[in-house]
């Protein structure tokens, strides 16, 4: 097989491939083994034609054009393969006129990820907000600890936010009971939002067996989304009573024994997470500068699929309805136009992103282990909630594994980059990126 590349644009290449005939001998004995098993001849069973009685029957051209048919995925492939040619996107392929005996000629052009120089990263600097020292948000871890130990009590005073009630609720429409919204002897903790709005504000006030009505939308059931008046009684109340912070209440809730080691331990938890929020604030700052930093040509064609990508499930789902897709656009108050512009914009910022880290893989020849595409394949199925396996077939079934596989050298190229860049917050300090970014120093650091 021959194979030559033209190139049309920074983005877009026409591969030329010639395939000996000879080649197809095997694409050939697989085509009469699978017409032998449709076409059906006297004398013969299923599968036992000879291929000359085949072809006779079904024509030498139409057995041709299924073969070249069946060859052209591999065949594109190797010519892909042989002139290293980096392939994004489907090609549009283009047979030559066929005849038997005679090689095969076809012409693909595909997307190509374009060629651009990478910055010098020890160049780059970016600034980022500095960790705060936040005594507040350790109060409120020590309080959290404390309410998962805490007791509820009843209360003889008027329901305050917070409080835990227990309350009967019914609500009527244009004067008519709404059945699937009434209800008795419903806990609810107020202030949490989690139920209807206005309840929390109605009940804030009240004491045990006082009522109180006001106005909402119901957000289920048959009535949803209307006006609806709502009585609400309060049954009980109860305020939960947290334990004291001592050296008895650390003993108790953590592996700690006094107070000051829990407190301590709480404060070096909430620093790691100011600092992981740090580093992930470097990392985008340090992803933006590096965009910034380099001139990027898109391929138009896979622009042009991101986009559809993203439009054609919210069209499909109004069913392609021009009047119902406007009256979305109406209610988020926009039009077609300027949401299709926002959805290109994404696309384009995309797969800037996508060319960019791998470009800087291949620059840094970064490699993805088994276990690290395991773990983040586990790390997906648990944010989707779903049984690890179950999740693995879905990707194999979808085809999207690969896809995994390039986030992951993606993130990992990125972050490969991040300590040859200069960092500092905004008061001035160098920010010291290598406990996030740094190479792991054991096995069980790598996969944290």
């Amino acid at each position: 097989m021959k194979s030559t590349v033209e190139q049309l644009s920074p983005t877009r290449v026409k591969l030329s491939v010639e395939v000996p005939f000879e080649e197809l001998e095997p694409d050939f004995a697989r085509a009469y083994q699978s017409l032998a098993q449709q076409v059906r001849i006297p004398g013969f069973r299923p599968g036992k034609a000879p291929a000359k009685l085949i072809e006779a029957r079904v024509g030498r051209d139409t057995v041709l054009a299924q073969v070249v048919n069946d060859a052209l995925p591999a065949k594109y492939s190797a010519a892909v393969e042989e002139t290293e040619t980096k392939a994004i996107g489907q090609p549009e392929i283009d047979v030559a006129d066929l005849e038997y005996g005679q090689p095969v000629n076809f012409t693909a052009e595909v997307d190509v990820r374009p060629e651009f120089d990478l910055p010098e990263y020890t160049a780059l600097s970016v600034e980022v907000e500095p960790v705060k020292s936040d005594d507040d948000a350790v109060d409120e871890q020590l309080k959290a600890l404390q309410q998962r130990f805490g007791t509820l009590v009843g209360v003889d005073r008027a329901v305050q936010d917070g409080d835990f009630v227990s309350i009967d609720m019914a609500a009527t429409v244009d004067g008519q009971p709404v059945e699937e919204a009434t209800t008795s002897g419903l806990s609810h903790e107020v202030g949490s939002g989690q139920l209807i709005d206005g309840l929390d504000e109605a009940l804030i006030g009240l004491k045990t067996g006082e009522e109180k009505q006001f106005e909402t939308k119901l957000v289920a059931g048959e009535h949803s989304g209307e006006d609806a008046t709502v009585t609400v009684t309060v049954n009980s109340v109860k305020e939960r009573e947290l334990p004291a912070a001592d050296d008895d209440f650390a003993q108790m809730a953590s592996e700690f024994d006094t107070i000051d080691e829990l407190k301590a331990d709480l404060a070096e938890r909430v620093a790691r997470s100011g600092r992981m929020q740090q580093a992930g604030e470097v990392r985008d700052a340090v992803l933006a500068k590096l965009i910034e930093s380099v001139d990027i040509p898109l391929p138009e064609k896979v622009v042009d699929a991101e986009v559809e990508a993203q439009l054609e499930p919210i069209f499909h789902s109004l069913g392609h309805d021009d009047e119902q897709i406007a009256k979305l656009f109406e209610a988020q108050d926009t039009t077609r136009e300027e949401f299709e512009k926002k959805a290109r914009e994404t696309a384009e910022e995309s797969i800037t992103r996508q060319l960019l880290l791998d470009a800087i893989a291949d620059q840094q020849e970064t490699e993805v282990s088994q276990d690290e595409l395991t773990q983040q394949i586990l790390f997906q199925a648990q944010q989707y909630g779903m049984a690890p396996q179950e999740f693995i077939n879905r990707l194999q079934q979808a085809g999207q594994v690969g896809a995994v596989y390039a986030d992951v050298r993606r993130g990992k190229a990125l972050a490969s980059v991040v300590n040859k860049v200069a960092v500092k917050d905004t008061a001035g300090t160098v920010v010291d990126t290598d406990e996030f970014f740094g190479e792991p120093a054991n096995e069980e650091d790598a996969a944290e």
